[in-house]
């Protein structure tokens, strides 16, 4: 089955983590574990531009992320704004990179994502991967209005926070409002017809951006709260916005969004990707039956591996095992192609210009 995955962070892999993605999954794993490496994530990973090819994966949103953090051991995170800058600007010269030895396509517009998944259905082995270009978390964005910078560049979609509080307004674990910052790039961004990713947003901030964005919205990849109860995940009413809004919630699989009092580098993952169905029948219930709004945000890689995934989930191709586990739930071969591709493909199509 054909997938449009709306969130990986192939940059955060392949830059901050000095991975090279052109080797494979089992490769990656060797070198991690030949040089002794025991951090959280590492030798555990379960993708590579390789298995995501054999994984049929034809279209990715994938991040620029570079969070500022206080600390200067921090191992995720950049201590200043202009470090946060320049490290978005090396991601960029990574898919840059990847672009022009052919392994990754960058694609801008609607007419640009319509031809490529054309190409790839008729030529997946050799078409190279397509990605729609997104910011995860503003702190590269040293003023509102270097958005537009970002933009000429080819970013299509910006989610304002990541964990924590930044310039912009509160993110995941926080009840911060927006920042008065946020308010200007709302308006840039709805001027450039740019979708906002509500993913990793304070409640409050999540309501701020509801009443003073009006272009499209969309939740690249967020569980809901009545299958893991913690603020990372969306409420009802939050998943109601969405769908109301026409947006697209993505399917994640890092368990800590899927398995309850979840602890990274303590528990154990104890639950299956059937954990991943009842989130998709979740959504579809408050959609009044309609799977228009569900998709596959997976954020697989996301600084963390298969310790941090569905016990059935050690590399990025088991996914295809969801496909017989929803037709054994009832869902029909089109229903199942739009939950993998054709309801993202749907939105960006109407959200990129043409």
């Amino acid at each position: 089955m054909l997938i449009f995955d709306a969130h990986l962070d192939l940059a955060l892999n392949g830059v901050d983590w000095n991975r090279d993605l052109l080797l494979t999954v089992d490769e990656i794993r060797s070198q991690e574990i030949a040089l002794q490496m025991t951090a959280a994530g590492r030798r555990h990973n379960t993708l590579s531009l390789p298995e995501l090819r054999e994984s049929e994966v034809g279209v990715c949103l994938t991040t620029l992320l570079a969070r500022q953090e206080p600390q200067i051991d921090d191992s995720f995170g950049w201590t200043s704004p202009q470090t946060c800058y320049a490290m978005a600007h090396a991601h960029l010269a990574y898919y840059r990179a990847l672009e022009l030895t052919g392994h990754l396509k960058l694609l801008k517009t609607a007419a640009e994502l319509r031809q490529h998944w054309d190409a790839f259905r008729q030529e997946p082995k050799t078409t190279p991967l397509g990605f729609v270009m997104t910011m995860e978390g503003a702190d590269p964005l040293l003023e509102p209005e270097t958005i537009f910078e970002f933009h000429a560049a080819g970013l299509r979609a910006l989610g304002l926070t990541h964990y924590g509080v930044n310039r912009y307004g509160g993110g995941t674990s926080t009840d911060a409002p927006l920042a008065a910052a946020a308010f200007p790039l709302l308006k840039y961004c709805e001027e450039l017809g740019m979708t906002i990713d509500v993913t990793h947003l304070s409640d409050t901030a999540f309501w701020q951006v509801v009443n003073n964005f009006n272009g499209r919205i969309h939740a690249s990849h967020q569980n809901a709260r009545g299958i893991c109860n913690w603020q990372r995940q969306f409420s009802d009413d939050q998943i109601r916005v969405v769908i109301e809004r026409d947006g697209v919630l993505g399917v994640a699989f890092d368990v800590i969004m899927l398995q309850p009092e979840f602890v990274r580098g303590i528990s154990v993952p104890e639950v299956t990707l059937d954990r991943a169905v009842k989130q998709i029948e979740y959504v579809q219930e408050l959609a009044g039956g309609s799977l228009r709004y569900i998709g596959l945000g997976t954020d697989l890689d996301g600084a963390y591996g298969y310790e941090q995934t569905p016990l059935d989930l050690n590399r990025y191709r088991d996914l295809q095992s969801l496909v017989e586990r929803l037709q054994t739930r009832g869902f029909s071969v089109a229903e199942i192609e739009s939950l993998f591709h054709g309801n993202w493909l749907r939105f960006f199509s109407e959200v990129l210009p043409d």
